[in-house]
């Protein structure tokens, strides 16, 4: 698989991380993606924390309207990624 790591991407992690308040995410993000796409990424974050806590393929895909494909991949990254979902989950959507 190829690597999408480099100097471009690191730039854009970069920038991420700077990101101070919640209007800033939204302004950054409004403007690099389309809304569709973050639909898409709030989507595979609540299923990932859904996952998490032991809800079902079938409630999920009930509650959120993901399709089983990606919810497939959610399972898989969450299970078998690299921590990311995890990581996220654990240090802010866990209240």
């Amino acid at each position: 698989m190829e690597s999408f790591h480099s100097d471009l991407t690191d730039k854009l992690m970069d920038t991420i991380s700077k990101l101070k308040t919640k209007k800033e995410c939204y302004d950054f993000f409004e403007d690099v993606c389309t809304i569709k796409e973050i639909l898409d990424m709030s989507k595979r974050l609540e299923a990932a924390k859904l996952l998490s806590e032991g809800m079902n393929y079938k409630q999920i895909i009930s509650k959120i309207d993901i399709s089983s494909a990606t919810l497939s991949r959610v399972s898989r990254a969450l299970n078998y990624g690299t921590g990311g979902y995890k990581k996220v989950i654990n240090n802010s959507l866990k209240k």
